[in-house]
Parts: C-alpha cells; sequence; structure tokens
C-alpha cells in the first residue's frame, strides 16, 4: 500500500496510450498515484474498487502494524483514494455499509478539521458492484460423490479472520459423538497458520480424505464437486469468494448471519442456510444427520449470478456511463 502507487504511476507515465478508465483497487494509494500520474492523468476518469478495506478489517494480534498505530495510516489511505476518485464501487451491500458506518469513529481519532462532510460525498458516488467470478470454468470439472457419509469442506485461506478454531472444534466434538464424516481441508499452509490446524490433522485424521494445498485448479473444483457441506465460521467476509465457489458446485453452505453471507441468500435459503452466533455446533450436526436430504434451493441456482458470463454487462454499464459523463 506504500509503494505500490509509485511504481504504478512509472508504468502509467511510460505507456503509448490515453485510456478511458483509471480503476484503482482499495490497495492502492490513489492520491499518490494521481498526483505523479497528473499530466498524463489529467481529464481521465477514475474509480475506486474496494474488494476490502483497511478500516474494518480485523486485524491479527500478532501484526506489528497494530501495536505501531500503522493501522490508522493504511485506514487513511482507504478515506482520501475514496474521496479522490470519481467513482468508488463495494463488492457486496455489507462492505458499503460498514466503511461509510464507520468512517464518523474513525475521523473523530483526529484533534482537528475532521471534514465529515467528506463522508457524505464518498456516499453519493458509491454503489455496489457485485464481484465477479469466473464460475463457469468449474462446470467440466464435476466429480461424482465417493462417500457414504458427507464430505465436510474447507476451501478458505489457513489464517486467523476464518476462524478455524470453532470450525475444527465443532468436528471433533461430533465426531466423539460417534457421528462420521469425511473431511477436506483446501489451502496452503504458510509460517503464521493458526496451531489449531495441525491439532485438528491429529484429533480429525481418521476423518480427513485431503489436507492442503490442491496442485492445479482441477483438483480444487472437483473436490468442490465432491463436498457435500460447507461449514463457515469466518469474522471477516467483505464477499465471500471461496464460499461461492463452493456454493456453485452444489455444496449445501452453513454460514453465519452476519457479514456478506446473507446478501448471497433468498428469503428461503435465509432459513435454510443461515445460523446465529453460539448455535454452529448444532447446526452443523444436523447438517451432518440429514446430509443427503434434498437441498432447497439450490445453493449454484443463488450463486451463478455472479459469474463473468452474467455480471459483465452491468460492469460494461458502469464504466461507459462513468467514461461518457466525467
Amino acid at each position: 500500500m506504500h509503494g505500490g502507487a509509485l511504481s504504478l504511476a512509472k508504468q502509467f507515465n511510460e505507456l503509448e496510450y490515453k485510456p478511458d478508465l483509471i480503476l484503482g483497487t482499495s490497495m492502492l494509494d490513489f492520491s499518490t498515484f494521481l498526483g505523479l500520474t497528473r499530466h498524463k492523468s489529467v481529464g481521465i476518469p477514475t474509480a475506486m474498487y474496494f474488494h476490502e478495506n483497511q478500516l474494518t478489517y480485523p486485524w491479527s494480534p500478532q501484526d506489528r502494524d497494530v501495536k505501531n498505530k500503522r493501522d490508522n495510516h493504511y485506514a487513511f489511505i482507504n478515506y482520501s483514494s475514496a474521496l479522490v476518485a470519481d467513482r468508488v464501487f463495494f463488492n457486496s451491500e455489507y462492505h458499503i455499509h460498514t466503511f461509510l458506518e464507520a468512517l464518523p469513529g474513525f475521523l473523530n481519532q483526529f484533534p482537528d478539521r475532521r471534514d465529515k462532510l467528506n463522508i457524505e460525498i464518498i456516499r453519493e458516488k458509491s454503489e455496489v458492484l457485485h464481484l465477479g467470478l469466473d464460475l463457469s470454468r468449474f462446470d467440466p470439472h464435476q466429480s461424482t460423490h465417493d462417500y457414504s457419509v458427507p464430505l465436510i469442506v474447507w476451501n478458505h485461506r489457513w489464517e486467523y479472520d476464518k476462524r478455524p478454531k470453532p470450525f475444527f472444534s465443532a468436528l471433533k466434538k461430533i465426531s466423539e459423538k460417534g457421528i462420521d464424516f469425511k473431511l477436506a481441508v483446501l489451502g496452503e499452509r504458510n509460517e503464521m497458520i493458526p496451531k489449531s490446524f495441525d491439532e485438528a490433522k491429529a484429533d480429525l485424521a481418521k476423518h480427513i480424505v485431503h489436507w492442503g494445498y490442491a496442485k492445479s485448479f482441477e483438483e480444487y473444483a472437483k473436490w468442490l464437486w465432491k463436498g457435500d457441506i460447507l461449514p463457515v465460521t469466518s469474522k471477516q467476509d467483505f464477499f465471500g469468494g471461496s464460499v461461492v465457489e463452493a456454493m456453485y458446485c452444489g455444496c449445501e453452505p452453513l454460514l453465519p448471519n452476519r457479514l456478506a453471507y446473507p446478501g448471497h441468500l433468498d428469503k428461503s435459503a435465509k432459513k435454510a442456510f443461515l445460523y446465529e452466533e453460539g448455535e454452529f455446533q448444532k447446526c452443523l450436526e444436523e447438517v451432518i444427520k440429514n446430509w443427503d436430504a434434498t437441498s432447497y434451493p439450490s445453493p449454484q441456482m443463488l450463486v451463478e449470478k455472479y459469474d463473468w458470463i452474467k455480471i459483465i454487462e452491468s460492469y460494461d454499464d458502469r464504466f461507459s456511463t462513468l467514461a461518457e459523463t466525467i
């Protein structure tokens, strides 16, 4: 977030053409980028796409930036970037709401010149533009179910904000009751993974059919198609790309009634697929016991709207309108 704007500005200034639109992500210091490219970027419409933000992202207690108060600086980069862009897009209704609601408290930290009218300026030029995903590329890799018991899938990052501890703890308790299931834990091991992963690998060994990073997209896709249940315990998801991918492949989700997840579901699906705080283990146990019952509504039908084939026109419309009106 510090150096990216400098590197990208240099590349931009070396371009031999003038683009119709400059689209930056939430990892870009847009103010610095536009300042360094002002002779070439002047007059070009600009848009910011928030896939995540540093104002409401849950920080790890191990992160040194928190101790040194640098987390406020990253949030300020997001704030100033949104202010300078002509248009601001967020990947979900949950995301736009939480970001705008958090800004007043964030600005209250400063001694003066809080300029809270800037929040309304950002609000007026912000809208939701859901994330597009290449979901149709999963279609050629459909696989049949191989087990007589349900296959539970984890397909998220191996990090603290996905809350692996309650996920594995619930499975261990269910296993101790003599309830059988299979478990595929997909994802890449890194140096800072929570210790609950190593503990779970030992505690749930008799259930595990896959552990670790899939060597290819084909292998990853096949595991999702084989999966039956996708329990989610995350404390952070502004959209939930891995959840959407698994749902598209037919995994029945068990999602917390918070974050971006309710936005993926219609009224009947919310009743079927959401759980309230404190009810995760009980609900998961019920889903495992009834795993072979027909799932309604279809998880795939709920999320296929995010496939690029279906959502690209929304992007074209927004970007074309922006280029024509600025």
